[in-house]
């Protein structure tokens, strides 16, 4: 048995946390659970966004399973995503968009990993106030965290045998910072002449995503693109409710979902727990233990493609506990 540390968070956190768990638990998946209440409403009760307890579980264990926070828009606390990105050198977030033929969009046959690089450009937050009508703020690129995550994607693109790499940039406006990412790609790039590699201005790939997506393979990008874009990924095979991640360092690892807190349906029973699932199943692959992983990524599947049991983010009437409930069915 491995324990894993699961921070719960709030708006529809909770109750999505609490699906997994049971499905990770029906799928028989060899792991013990250290659970903590993280997020706003933590810090209202107790004055601490995520307790003292919740950090040492996650340095002690290594391996964190997150549910969506709720982060203030404009004021209030920096968002925990990227404090806990920060804190634990979680530079490598990787968004796999893939489209499920059950799942009804525009777009079939999409199959993109996004890397965007954790760590540095906009989000880290440096601003500063010149004059009450004037803010700047800070972008910083720098060779250490461009080279790691972009050798990340040519590695992962060699070891699944894909065949492109796409940098994502503003090299054209911002010619030391972006043109410092692209010099690095192009650079790496050479080191790996069995993979296409090729760049392309942010603006123009947000235009061809929704033209030909199927011509993208791996993206690889900045901060603020990669956030941006592998959003629009999701749009492209469903939504947020179904596009999980992972945020990857040398010593640490964490598996989320990429959709916010949804405060508006919290306690309805009708979120789709579906990303967070699948980060879990990314966690798992992570941990090795991939016949677990393969045999919930097939109870979905088929969930889905039945068709009869879905939450109504994707067109279905189900709630999250009959959907959780037909996904353990199939297991």
């Amino acid at each position: 048995m491995r324990t894993i540390t699961v921070f719960k968070g709030d708006g529809i956190g909770p109750e999505i946390t609490d699906a997994v768990l049971k499905i990770l638990d029906a799928a028989k998946a060899p792991l013990e659970y250290e659970i903590f209440r993280v997020g706003a409403a933590e810090y209202e009760e107790n004055g601490a966004l995520i307790p003292d307890a919740a950090f040492a579980s996650f340095e002690k264990n290594k391996i964190l399973l997150k549910s969506p926070i709720t982060t203030p828009i404009g004021k209030g606390f920096r968002s925990l995503n990227v404090t806990l990105r920060e804190k634990y050198d979680l530079y490598a977030n990787i968004r796999p968009a893939k489209s499920n033929s059950a799942v009804a969009t525009p777009f079939p046959n999409v199959d993109i990993v996004t890397f965007r690089e954790n760590t540095e450009d906009l989000y880290v937050g440096v601003e500063e106030q010149v004059d009450q009508d004037t803010v700047h703020a800070t972008k910083i690129i720098t060779r250490k965290a461009s080279a790691r995550i972009i050798t990340d994607a040519f590695q992962y693109a060699r070891a699944q045998g894909r065949k492109k790499v796409t940098c994502v940039h503003k090299a054209n406006i911002l010619k030391q910072s972006d043109g410092l990412f692209l010099s690095i790609f192009k650079e790496i790039g050479a080191d790996y002449p069995d993979i296409e590699a090729e760049d392309k201005i942010v603006d123009n790939v947000c235009m061809q995503l929704v033209m030909r997506p199927q011509q993208f393979d791996i993206m690889v990008m900045p901060n603020l693109y990669g956030d941006i874009v592998s959003d629009l990924t999701s749009g492209l095979i469903g939504g947020l409710g179904l596009l999980p991640s992972s945020n990857l360092g040398k010593d640490y690892a964490m598996f989320e979902a990429v959709h916010g807190s949804a405060p508006d349906i919290a306690g309805k029973n009708i979120a789709n727990p579906t990303a967070l699932l699948w980060s879990g199943c990314m966690m798992l692959e992570h941990m090795g233990e991939l016949d677990i992983a393969g045999k919930i990524r097939r109870a979905v599947d088929e969930v889905l493609e039945e068709g009869s049991c879905t939450t109504p983010d994707i067109g279905g009437k189900a709630t999250t506990t009959e959907y959780c409930e037909a996904i353990m069915a199939r297991l």
